[in-house]
């Protein structure tokens, strides 16, 4: 709890938890979709504060840990070409593909690069002319503005060495998912803040319609997460499957306007693959016929296919709710930060990699590392 203690908020943080406390008759179980506001819980311990009806689980809001394997494999096999060049973000070297991961291509000269946005791609395919400069774009609606900005400028300046490899997702659709799943244990969901900084309120209140199921908008801070978790707990022992933003300082009810308008004009929506989770329907981005020459699938003849994860391995189960981190075999001895078998051990939005840092279980961890 020594970050807790630290924090500027902890006694607001603290007295917010008393209150569910006070309040909690029954056992609930809440999923938290953002993979940033899974560090901060563990991180910030609130988790440890609250009653023991609450179980907080730990849903599909990663995006390296969603984009599938295939896409890996596609980045790898493309930055082992002549004359190409593989451009991300520093998460996504390590992340394994079925065969090897970007790391391990550059190990054997291939040309890949990391950096923070992608206009640093376009910067890299303007200095390198006589290269096709590909970036792999992977996130939910948040990158996708500036990715969508990336093609948008790279077709304003005539630029025809600069290729997306795009793995979009989004959020709504894979909530339908888990609602729709027979498997599913979630009765109250913390919706992304970031994402509905983008997209606004209105889609997620016709969630709450549809499926009679409370969600809350939360930010990052602890203060936000635990308040977010008081209303949901207050919503759910009131039997009332309604909306709520607690993040009002950067969520509006139509969002980024302009952002939301620059995506529509360089993506449409598409069925995209999960790592984990398999197709889901309407779930992704991808690009515009008419920005076809950006699209770094063209490269490819086959269509993309999806390699099975290592039997190990229950990411799967991990980002629907339906086990912890700690449940795995493998979780802080074949699978750890420096050589991770699924992809929630690799990014720093990952369920597995927050427990490993942050609550790690002797179980399964050896003493040495434990300690």
């Amino acid at each position: 709890m020594k970050y807790l203690d630290e924090y500027r908020d902890g006694a607001v943080v603290r007295a917010l938890a008393q209150r569910i406390v006070q309040i909690v008759t029954r056992p609930w179980v809440l999923m938290e979709i953002c993979g940033g506001q899974t560090h901060s819980i563990l991180r910030y311990g609130l988790h440890d504060l609250l009653p023991k009806e609450i179980e907080l689980v730990h849903g599909p809001g990663c995006p390296v840990c969603v984009t599938p394997a295939g896409i890996l494999d596609r980045a790898v096999e493309l930055a082992l070409r002549p004359g190409f060049t593989l451009v991300t973000y520093g998460d996504m070297l390590r992340v394994p593909g079925s065969v090897m991961d970007l790391q391990s291509a550059r190990a054997r000269g291939a040309d890949v690069r990391m950096v923070y946005s992608p206009l640093d791609a376009l910067r890299i395919a303007r200095a390198n002319p006589d290269r096709t400069v590909v970036f792999l774009a992977v996130g939910f609606e948040t990158t996708a503005p500036a990715n969508a900005m990336a093609i948008y400028q790279a077709e304003r300046e005539g630029l025809r060495n600069f290729a997306l490899l795009a793995s979009h997702v989004l959020v709504l659709p894979a909530i339908r998912a888990l609602l729709t799943s027979p498997d599913c244990r979630v009765q109250g969901f913390i919706a992304p803040g970031h994402v509905c900084t983008v997209v606004g309120c209105a889609d997620y209140e016709q969630l709450v319609r549809d499926y009679r199921v409370p969600i809350v908008v939360g930010g990052f801070e602890p203060v936000d997460l635990m308040q977010a978790i008081l209303t949901l707990v207050t919503l759910l022992e009131a039997g009332h499957a309604g909306f709520a933003n607690e993040y009002t300082r950067s969520v509006s009810a139509r969002g980024n306007v302009e952002a939301q308008r620059v995506v529509a004009e360089v993506f449409t929506i598409a069925d995209q693959t999960w790592r984990g989770m398999g197709e889901i329907c309407g779930s992704g981005l991808c690009i515009r016929e008419r920005y076809a020459h950006y699209d770094a699938s063209r490269f490819f003849d086959a269509a993309l296919t999806e390699p099975p994860a290592p039997a190990v391995c229950i990411s799967a189960q991990i980002m629907q709710g339906l086990r912890k981190p700690t449940d795995c075999a493998a979780f802080g001895t074949a699978c750890k930060p420096e050589s991770p078998i699924g992809a929630p051990m690799v990014s720093t939005e990952g369920a597995c990699s927050a427990y490993y840092r942050y609550r790690r279980s002797t179980a399964h961890v050896p003493t040495e590392v434990a300690q």
